[in-house]
Formats: C-alpha cells, structure tokens, sequence
C-alpha cells in the first residue's frame, strides 16, 4: 500500500495575482537581517487581491503579516504558515485636504515628508519611526512625545473572511503601544489629520528630531528598534543600565552602549543569539529593580528551546 501523502502547502492555497513563494529567506526583509524562511511567502497584488485570498484561503492555515520587518525577530526555525508581506503595493500616499490617506505599506518616513511637502503639520513625529504605517497603527507607535493616537482620524482593515472594515480612531482603544483592534485583522490604509504650517517650522522640527535620533540611537546598525516598553513611570533603558547589561553580548548579539534598550547584531548574530540576550536581560533588570520588561519587538516562530518566551 502506498504511504499517504499531505499536499504541499503551496498546492492548497488560491489562486492569487500577486507573488507566492515557498520557502523564502526572511532574513533579507527584516533590519536585523537574521532569522529563518517562511514557509510561504505571499505579495499581494492589491486590496482586492489579498481580500479574495483571505475570502478563499482554508481557516487551519496559520497567517502572519509583516511590513518593512523593523520591530520583528524572526525566529532560526521560519514561520509555519503563510507570511504576509504587505509591500510597495501598498505604499500609495494621497491627500484630501489636510488630510493625508496612506496605504499599510507606506514607510512612516514617506508619509511624514509627504507632509512636509504639502506645508502640512503634525506628522514630523513618523520621521523618527523605521517601519510601516501598518505596524505603527498596531502598536500605536509614537517618537518625540507623539503617537499615532493624536493624529489618526479612520483605519481600513480585512478580516479573515476577507471583509473590509472601517474603523474610527475612537473604536481603536488606544494605550501605550497597544490598540484593542483584533490581532488577526490586517490593516490596509489608514486616514491621518494634519495641519497647514509654515514649512520653515516643519524643515526645522523635522531636522532637530533627525540629529536627536541620530545621536541617541544606533540607527547605522542592525537592530530592531527599542527592544523593550517603558514600564509605567519608568524608561527601560535606564533600568537596563542600572542592571549593568550596557554592552552585554551573546555570540554576536550586543547590547548597544549608545542606546541600551536597543539590541544590535554585530554581523553573524543569530536570533537564539538575540533573544536569548534579550532574556538576560530581562532576567537581570527584574533582579536588579524588580520590574519585569515586556518586549516590544515582535518575536515570530517556533521560540528556540533555550529561550523562554
């Protein structure tokens, strides 16, 4: 008798316009360029594309959705399931007024000078974040005092089923990097409120948040932005200081001493390597203070068996 054999996952999938590719390095797409394969890698071709693939795509298949990979770990064994890559696809910036609509794959970086060309005030604050607009509306990310929380007016989003949603800011339920929008939900454009300045003010706003960052931050390195949340009335880096894990290594992993809540990959650092010091240091702030750092860089995949998660 013959032996039973499961179909590849690639050969239960729908048929898609966009890229479908099995087994892709996902090194190549995250900043702290480590870490394992997808077992499928899915570009959709547009909103309609990726809505169709949702509507069709079998309920068991496990989905996980990336941007530019700039807050994520990609674990040495890869993602099971489909990754999502929402790419240039998803990169339209358009105006209504003061208002700005940018896709989920917009870079917070284009959307703030997109801004600063049209004299339009109050998203310099995304120049200082290194990802998407999709991640940033997830967690509610913020730089120089601001968060995405102050200027969003709407978000679009599909659910597995592929339905669109429109949610108004006030339904997000904003907190400190954190929304209550369903985590399965993928975001695909969001609506932002600016306001007409004088671009002189802008140019000047923006220039000074650009040396504060580049001062502050090791933003030449491989790394993966700040590393862990602020504890309530605390700054994580200075509680990691005070535990003495400034410059702390594993392997190739390195706790930057310019800025040591992020961590850095010296060049053949693997992510066991990284998380692993992440855990340390952890372990040792909690030690040293009693406070217990919650991770703020997205870990995706099968956690190593050395490192607890």
């Amino acid at each position: 008798m013959l032996a039973h054999t499961l179909p590849r996952l690639i050969d239960r999938l729908p048929i898609t316009r966009g890229e479908i590719k099995e087994q892709a390095d996902l090194s190549a797409i995250t900043w702290f360029r480590t870490g394992g394969s997808a077992e499928i890698l899915y570009r959709p071709a547009d909103i309609e594309d990726l809505g169709l693939f949702l509507k069709t795509l079998d309920s068991d298949i496990e989905l996980t959705v990336l941007g530019l990979g700039s807050n994520v770990l990609i674990r040495d064994s890869g993602v099971s399931g489909v990754v999502i890559h929402l790419g240039k696809a998803f990169g339209p910036i358009e105006f209504d007024g003061n208002d700005v609509i940018a896709g989920a794959g917009a870079l917070d970086v284009a959307v703030s000078r997109a801004c600063r060309e049209r004299n339009l005030s109050g998203l310099e604050f995304l120049n200082g974040i290194p990802g998407t607009v999709g991640g940033a509306l997830r967690m509610n990310a913020g730089a120089y005092g601001r968060e995405i929380s102050d200027v969003l007016v709407s978000a679009q989003a599909l659910d597995l089923s592929g339905q669109t949603h429109e949610i108004s800011a006030l339904d997000f339920g904003f907190s400190y990097r954190h929304t209550d929008i369903d985590p399965s939900w993928i975001f695909v454009s969001a609506r932002f409120r600016a306001t007409p300045a004088n671009r002189e003010d802008i140019d000047r706003k923006m220039a000074e948040m650009g040396i504060n960052r580049r001062s502050s931050q090791p933003v030449q390195t491989r790394t993966g932005g700040s590393t862990f949340k602020n504890p309530p009335g605390r700054k994580a880096w200075e509680l990691i200081d005070q535990a003495g894990c400034r410059g702390l290594t594993v392997g190739d992993a390195k706790v930057s001493e310019q800025h040591c809540n992020f961590l850095i990959n010296l060049g053949n650092a693997s992510a066991s390597d990284l998380e692993t010091l992440g855990e340390e240091v952890r372990r040792r702030v909690e030690e040293d203070s009693g406070f217990v750092l919650e991770w703020e860089i997205r870990r995706i995949g099968v956690p190593d068996e050395e490192t607890t998660s």
